[in-house]
């Protein structure tokens, strides 16, 4: 953890398995933690990223505020609060 961001990567695995790995951090955030940052990927498909978006999107978990974008195509980052 570096300053209230989290990184999980999430490559090699399926999406139930990233789904449970992402829902497990955002459930284990502590206060300090603001933002979580996953690493899935992009040349293998876009599958993982879609599912962020379906179900961590659209106030389906009350934790995530919103959904941005990373520094890359193969980033995906769940905004938990302001910082």
């Amino acid at each position: 953890m570096t300053g209230g961001i989290v990184e999980m990567d999430v490559h090699g695995m399926n999406g139930q398995q990233a789904y449970e790995a992402i829902g497990k951090q955002v459930q284990a955030a502590g206060n300090s933690v603001y933002r979580i940052r996953i690493i899935h990927g992009f040349h293998g498909g876009t599958r993982i990223r879609s599912m962020i978006r379906e179900e961590f999107g659209y106030e389906r978990e009350p934790r995530v505020k919103r959904i941005e974008m990373g520094t890359n195509q193969g980033i995906t980052e769940l905004v938990l609060r302001e910082f």
